[in-house]
């Protein structure tokens, strides 16, 4: 299935003393790695290294997408991040909707080789209680209208799709309840950002998280000026500095070859 031209996913190896600190963004569900390129573009200019995969299914079409279900979203993610961990000293993780919901996943099960999380409004659940009908539904209806281009700011296109795959949408469900259940591992520090408007997560997706995990380095930042992709939207220069502050807070100088530390003398 060929890949549509915007989807392309972006790569930047880090240049400088920030090339030391790999930062993995993930899209979120029917989008691409374009709702993720001007904050990569943002942090590849800082000097990070940067990836940003483009999921199974996404950036193709929402047919394609049915076929596919969260471990293989979950599978290129894992991927991306264990190169990423072989090519610097640490490594970030940035997720926009479900994509903030796979790298906390990621988070759980890699721990402290991860050594923060940006979540720009996560999805771990909903309040819509028609999605206890995905099981049957899915089988039976392939697509419901899609829900991208939630964005305040005018003339913005996610370029997401404009079709609801179910098939997926009932394997997100299933991801949702996964990562739920082990949130309380999550002892990264992590900077949540959450729209006060969102017509796609609830935000009680947010406040499961805050709740739920074991970190005690925590920021909530309110968005007062965007909607659900907030990468995209009013507030997306806010994010974008907040997050560089704070994934420079939390990285470890790099220790250049030949100007390793010497052993103290002893005593003895």
């Amino acid at each position: 299935m060929p890949v549509q031209a915007h989807a392309e996913e972006f790569r930047s190896p880090g240049t400088g003393e920030n090339a030391a600190v790999g930062v993995l963004l993930s899209h979120g569900f029917t989008g691409s790695p374009w709702s993720m390129k001007p904050f990569a573009e943002h942090l590849a200019a800082e000097g990070y290294g940067v990836a940003v995969p483009r999921l199974p299914g996404h950036g193709t079409s929402w047919q394609e997408m049915n076929k596919t279900s969260w471990p293989d979203w979950y599978a290129v993610l894992d991927n991306e991040f264990e190169r990423l961990r072989l090519e610097h000293d640490q490594v970030f993780l940035v997720g926009l909707s479900m994509g903030g919901c796979l790298v906390l996943r990621l988070a759980e099960q890699h721990g402290a080789d991860i050594s923060g999380l940006v979540l720009i409004n996560p999805s771990v659940r909903t309040d819509d209680k028609r999605l206890a009908l995905l099981p049957v539904l899915s089988r039976l209806v392939p697509s419901f209208p899609g829900i991208s281009n939630d964005i305040k700011k005018p003339g913005i296109d996610e370029r997401a799709y404009d079709r609801m795959p179910l098939r997926a949408l009932h394997s997100l469900s299933q991801l949702w309840k996964v990562t739920r259940d082990d949130l309380a591992k999550i002892t990264q520090p992590v900077l949540l950002f959450r729209s006060t408007v969102d017509h796609v997560v609830e935000p009680s997706s947010g406040r499961t998280v805050l709740s739920s995990i074991s970190s005690r380095d925590v920021t909530e930042t309110l968005l007062e000026d965007s909607y659900h992709v907030a990468t995209l939207d009013n507030d997306a220069p806010r994010i974008f500095a907040d997050s560089t502050a704070f994934i420079g807070r939390l990285s470890r100088p790099r220790t250049e070859p030949g100007n390793e530390p010497e052993n103290e003398p002893s005593d003895a």
